[in-house]
């Protein structure tokens, strides 16, 4: 797109495992898109109930936690320009256990819905967490079996796939999204995240200097083999695929 306003409605589908990672891992880009009319579908598959931080000082308790999450992810969603959000209501730090194929068929209900352009969600196996593996699988999985005409993206975390051959990839294989336009949105997504942050003080420092703490660029490695002599920067102009 090219900093240019989307000429047709395009659909981006989102799938992650707790409120916050929409904001901490690609909040800029999805800010980004939202900005250019890009119609933006979260999925959370949990409400983040066993997170360990309780705000600062502490003020959330495990009965309070899953509602107070939600509100916060919805601010989120507001601050970030995101117009549907969907819970899943999976437990927390249970998703692996899930049943599986109970899950990719969800996740497939929502494509077959949805006929998305670009599907979001973790990589089974960079993840860094359980949850964030086990959906990202699972989303996989659901992508591959409707044979969604949309492009697969494994979102990274901060500049890890600035060097992709560490992990088995090429250059070719990521997009490296500039969101430094869109910063102003992602740190007012992090904000809004008030008990998981408020333990972060840069986060809560003047704004010129909490954006200065947020990186310029968001990258997202192909879910599927592409052929491509060129570095995309955009999500809806994907490598050719083989």
């Amino acid at each position: 797109m090219n900093g240019e306003a989307v000429k047709t409605k395009r659909k981006l589908l989102a799938v992650f495992a707790h409120p916050d990672d929409e904001s901490f891992i690609c909040g800029g880009t999805l800010a980004k898109y939202a900005s250019l009319g890009v119609e933006i579908t979260l999925v959370s598959a949990t409400r983040g109930e066993m997170g360990r931080r309780m705000g600062n000082p502490p003020y959330v308790n495990r009965e309070s936690m899953p509602a107070i999450r939600e509100q916060e992810l919805r601010k989120a969603c507001e601050a970030l320009g995101i117009k549907r959000l969907i819970f899943f209501d999976i437990r927390d730090k249970l998703v692996e256990f899930y049943d599986s194929e109970s899950l990719i068929n969800k996740i497939a209900v929502l494509m077959d819905e949805i006929k998305p352009d670009v599907v979001l969600t973790f990589h089974e196996r960079f993840g860094g967490h359980p949850d964030h593996c086990a959906i990202g699988k699972a989303t996989n999985e659901a992508f591959h079996r409707t044979r969604q005409q949309g492009a697969l993206y494994f979102i990274s975390f901060g500049d890890a796939m600035e060097s992709p051959e560490r992990y088995g990839y090429t250059k070719q294989e990521v997009v490296k999204i500039d969101v430094r336009h869109h910063l102003e949105a992602k740190l007012a997504a992090f904000r809004a995240h008030r008990c998981q942050t408020e333990i972060d003080e840069w986060v809560w420092k003047p704004d010129r200097d909490a954006l200065a703490r947020l990186g310029s660029h968001e990258y997202f490695l192909a879910g599927s083999q592409f052929h491509s002599l060129v570095i995309h920067h955009d999500l809806f102009q994907p490598p050719r695929a083989l």
